[in-house]
């Protein structure tokens, strides 16, 4: 397919915006570490909320959404639907803690949390290990699922299509810092989200399809709609179901679904300009994210089982893709043949927003690890504010060329995923504990991530090659969780503790809740109005929201009046009580962070903090 001048027009013109926005705050972003990495704390939540929504609505995730319903229908979405919990917990337990350590990064937090040399190693090592490695294997599933969509709607082939991405984004993310990242990621979301709603519109209209009636009574669709896993195959059901509810959403760590909060979405958390804004930040983006848009994806999923039923029908249709990334995740670039032209050039646009809003996020992100946790911190730590800057700007061009690099590698979008979850499967326990229990040292999480990785690569490249036969991912994800979790609980209680000193100094910095500091620091009150039972009720019930009016939408969409109506009012009841309660979880005074009037080019929330000593480091 090609192409007109009505499409490029709009492509031209979506360009633009972003270059022009990214022009705009390029003077600012070189001004200093807190500005290019963290805007300078000023921006709102709600914008804030919207980026991370945008950072995760990228051209690899409706590609993995379409490969889940047409590999093992819409119930197998539970394998990521499942760490909506874990964002929950995010929101309610940890999101003001994170604000409260006032860090540049989440990395900083070690040399905070942690003494001594396992601490400054701890902060440098996983600075390279998550700013590179994971970051890098996550921007090349993004390339590769752009470079599929490229195939399929300009005829480009894989490199080309990963040199022209990598390109244009890393123009305005190198040059702009986060300002120029999250204002555009708010134009890139709206256009990303319009796209995904037309190709859903677009493929109810196929004549082969025939609505939404069409769609759902049609052979090919009617045995994949369950939003639950058919339990009279325990198989399936604890793949998709099970083991994602009962044991992956506290166990791994996936980048944007981190126990506890990490990466970008703590990135986010440090930018917000107080405890409470952290928190509206974090459960604008999970309600958003789990609740509201995923189904545009999946009805576009299901469609594309009538028009290209198999892996045949795709390639036949699509001779000059390469054979190698003939998979089911294609489908989805597929059915947007089918587009009008203008419109096609919207989504084309849109596609091109989903792509660059993860990109842009992620290249700054991992640049943050890369100059503040590693560069700043042990080779050069009394340069100038904008000599970080420009190493900041030299690495972001190194990440995009490297994640270029491993996308020619990748065949299909599960495939990343799968190999990211067996990764992290069994640290999240720290993650989630570290805050809250004084024995988690430096050693705890060296000993966690070094076991669970040595895990992952046994099952993908010795266990087969000992002459075992090949293990489901599930089983292989359940005995990696239980192993790191044994082998970092005996390193916890067989290295020594943190140092008391730092123990306290951390406690007194953030508060924590709870009864698990009491043996090792003077505890305090905590903060006024503080409540944890609060945060529990808090926690259900966004939880709660989430998933019935994800379930609510499905039924509605899918015809069942009664089920659609009882999900949707449990949700408006859940949110109710979410509302009411909030307030009971309790924040820091306002008056730790005093409010400094700082122009902002774009009269956002004016306001930036000034933390005084609390925000070095």
């Amino acid at each position: 397919m090609r192409l007109n001048g009505w499409d490029w027009m709009v492509l031209a013109l979506y360009g633009l915006v972003c270059v022009a926005v990214g022009l705009a705050v390029t003077r600012r972003a070189s001004s200093g570490r807190a500005e290019f990495f963290l805007s300078g704390r000023r921006l709102s939540w709600w914008l804030l909320g919207v980026s991370l929504v945008a950072t995760t609505f990228s051209t690899d995730t409706p590609n993995l959404v379409t490969d889940l319903v047409r590999t093992g229908g819409v119930s197998q979405n539970w394998v990521w639907w499942a760490f909506a919990i874990t964002g929950i917990c995010t929101v309610f337990f940890y999101a003001k803690l994170w604000r409260r350590s006032a860090a540049l990064t989440d990395i900083a937090f070690y040399e905070i949390r942690y003494s001594g040399k396992p601490a400054a190693f701890l902060r440098g090592f996983r600075a390279i290990y998550l700013g590179v490695f994971f970051n890098v294997m996550i921007m090349a599933s993004v390339n590769l699922s752009a470079t599929k969509i490229a195939g399929v709607m300009l005829g480009w082939d894989r490199r080309t299509a990963v040199l022209v991405g990598g390109a244009v984004t890393v123009v305005y993310a190198a040059s702009s810092g986060l300002s120029g990242v999250v204002l555009t990621d708010f134009v890139q979301f709206a256009i990303a989200m319009v796209g995904a709603v037309l190709a859903a519109v677009i493929a109810l209209r196929l004549p082969q399809v025939g609505g939404l009636s069409g769609l759902f009574h049609h052979p090919a669709v009617a045995g994949r709609l369950s939003l639950l896993p058919d339990f009279s195959d325990w198989r399936t059901a604890a793949a998709v179901f099970i083991v994602p509810l009962a044991v992956q959403w506290w166990s791994t760590w996936y980048p944007g679904a981190e126990p506890g909060g990490g990466g970008y979405v703590a990135q986010r958390m440090l930018a917000a300009r107080n405890e409470r804004d952290a928190m509206r930040t974090t459960l604008l983006f999970n309600v958003l994210h789990y609740g509201m848009r995923p189904w545009p994806w999946i009805v576009v999923a299901l469609a594309s089982l009538i028009i290209y039923p198999d892996l045949a029908s795709i390639g036949a249709a699509f001779p000059h893709i390469d054979k190698a990334i003939v998979r089911h995740d294609l489908a989805y670039s597929a059915m947007l043949i089918y587009l009008p032209h203008g419109l096609l050039g919207l989504m084309v646009a849109s596609l091109a927003a989903a792509y660059m809003s993860t990109i842009s996020t992620h290249l700054n992100w991992g640049a943050s690890y890369a100059v503040e946790d590693c560069y700043r911190r042990f080779i050069a730590p009394d340069k100038a504010e904008r000599h970080y800057v420009t190493i900041g700007r030299i690495v972001t061009v190194f990440l995009i060329a490297l994640a270029c690099v491993v996308s020619l590698w990748l065949q299909h979008s599960s495939q990343a995923f799968q190999i990211l979850l067996q990764i992290g499967a069994g640290t999240g326990l720290i993650f989630l504990l570290r805050w809250f229990w004084w024995r988690i040292n430096a050693w705890s999480e060296i000993a966690g991530m070094v076991i669970s990785f040595l895990v992952a690569l046994y099952f993908q490249f010795v266990h087969t090659a000992l002459g075992f036969a090949p293990l489901d991912t599930t089983v292989e994800l359940v005995i990696g969780v239980a192993i790191t979790t044994v082998g970092w609980l005996i390193v916890t209680f067989a290295t020594p503790p943190t140092d008391r000193a730092t123990l306290q100094a951390f406690y007194d910095r953030i508060r924590p809740m709870g009864p698990g500091w009491r043996a090792a620091v003077r505890t305090q009150p905590g903060h006024p109005g503080e409540s944890l039972s609060a945060a529990f009720l808090c926690w259900f019930l966004g939880v709660a929201v989430i998933y019935a009016a994800l379930f609510g939408t499905g039924y509605l969409l899918y015809g069942k009046l009664l089920p659609a109506i009882v999900c949707l009012v449990a949700a408006a009841v859940a949110a109710w009580g979410l509302f009411r309660t909030m307030p009971r979880v309790g924040f820091a005074a306002e008056s730790q962070v005093r409010i400094a009037r700082v122009p902002h080019p774009w009269g956002i929330n004016r306001a930036a903090p000034l933390l005084g000593h609390a925000h070095r480091g």
